[in-house]
């Protein structure tokens, strides 16, 4: 996630400001560990309800990023898919969604690739040592390492952004089957190939949409599907149908990396 910087002496950010920059974020990672955009909102929102109900809860989440996280995964912890919960929020999830749990590592993986958390922050998120942070992070990456090979459409019209994440995903063992720079382009690309996972722009080179592509395509069959994009934040909100996977640009190649893993690792439609 970008930089935002702890409330300091020197800092000029108030702490809602600072809250509402941070939440679009706290989404992200909420679906991506979710592989769900309906139970990751939902989770943010059981979140930011509990703090409007308990003082020191809302101080954690209005002091940082990390403090935020840490009352989420908090709040996650506690949750029993097996239990009636008061929750406005966590009443519309099933059992089977709250307890699609990744692994802790998995979770310390993407709070430090996925959202550019430090080991320390990561740690103190998930309430562990640097030490175990590390090891965690260094666990799901040796079982990204072991798992099997998909197929990758890359729906990309910029030719040096294309080739960048064709070398990514050769270089983590999976296949590219084709890039397309229009819809058009991915719908016959998809037909011939059959894709097992989608990467894709939002906004493609004769105007048409990333979005309308992936739309066809899943209209097709349901395949995981990673949006990339420069604007995070229009597909953030938390309203109406978002992705559950979304990279921002410029990215660095573990977080194409460990995205891709994680929606390999769900095998979700991109939302629900």
């Amino acid at each position: 996630m970008p930089t935002i910087s702890s409330e300091s002496p020197t800092d000029t950010t108030s702490a809602p400001n600072r809250l509402a920059e941070t939440l679009p974020f706290l989404r992200r990672y909420a679906r991506a560990a979710t592989g769900s955009q309906t139970s990751g909102d939902a989770l943010v929102r059981a979140t930011l309800e509990a703090a409007l109900e308990d003082p020191v809860t809302h101080e954690q989440i209005s002091a940082s990023p990390v403090g935020l996280f840490r009352a989420f995964t908090a709040m996650w912890s506690s949750v029993d898919p097996q239990a009636d919960t008061s929750s406005e929020a966590l009443a519309q999830l099933t059992v089977s969604q709250l307890a699609r749990v990744p692994s802790f590592a998995r979770q310390a993986l993407l709070l430090n690739q996925l959202e550019d958390f430090t080991l320390g922050e990561t740690a103190e998120i998930l309430g562990v040592s640097e030490d175990e942070a590390g090891d965690l992070v260094n666990e799901a990456l040796d079982d990204i390492s072991r798992e099997a090979p998909a197929r990758v459409l890359i729906i990309e019209d910029e030719p040096l952004i294309a080739s960048h994440l064709e070398d990514i995903v050769r270089q983590s063992g999976h296949e590219i089957v084709g890039n397309a720079t229009t819809a058009g382009e991915a719908r016959v690309l998809y037909d011939q190939h059959r894709p097992t996972l989608v990467l894709s722009d939002v906004q493609l080179a004769d105007g048409s949409s990333g979005i309308d592509a992936v739309d066809a395509i899943l209209r097709i069959e349901t395949v995981p599907v990673i949006f990339i994009t420069g604007f995070p934040q229009k597909f953030l909100t938390g309203g109406g149908h978002e992705p559950a996977f979304l990279i921002t640009k410029p990215f660095r190649e573990d977080t194409v990396k460990t995205t891709i893993s994680q929606a390999l690792f769900f095998g979700a439609n991109l939302v629900e």
